[in-house]
């Protein structure tokens, strides 16, 4: 697990979406701070993933625990790394976690993000939702 939190950590400081790839399973789901469902699916999550390097400015991770958690999907208590982390959106500092929970095979199989204050969420939010409609991951409101 330790193994994959890094890798997960360096390509996302250098903002290598490819790199992300192998990290996650087939049906990982990703729970944002700005959506009640989640995200699912490898393809997915990495098109969020794209929308979300490009969002975030002066992301850096700031911290590493370990321990287990009982995750969202199924209930079951797996291995979970938090990762920490400060950015900028839009001019909003943010301060922020990354949980990640990993299956039996060390790959993250379930993703949650929670980041504060309020603004800094709502700033997150409509930039997200922009590069996911520019993006055809969503649909914009005029296709909706």
């Amino acid at each position: 697990m330790e193994k994959t939190a890094e890798r997960f950590r360096a390509a996302v400081e250098e903002r290598d979406l490819a790199a992300l790839d192998d990290l996650f399973t087939e049906d990982i789901r990703l729970y944002s701070p700005v959506k009640f469902t989640p995200f699912e699916g490898r393809p997915m999550v990495l098109g969020l993933f794209g929308v979300l390097m490009r969002t975030f400015e002066d992301l850096r991770y700031i911290g590493h625990f370990e321990g287990a958690a009982e995750t969202s999907g199924d209930g079951d208590e797996a291995p979970s790394v938090i990762l920490p982390f400060r950015a900028t959106v839009r001019g909003k500092q943010i301060h922020g976690i990354d949980l990640l929970h990993f299956d039996e095979t060390g790959r993250i199989k379930e993703f949650t993000v929670m980041v504060r204050p309020q603004s800094a969420v709502h700033a997150l939010g409509e930039a997200v939702l922009a590069g996911l409609v520019a993006d055809g991951l969503v649909p914009g409101a005029a296709d909706r």
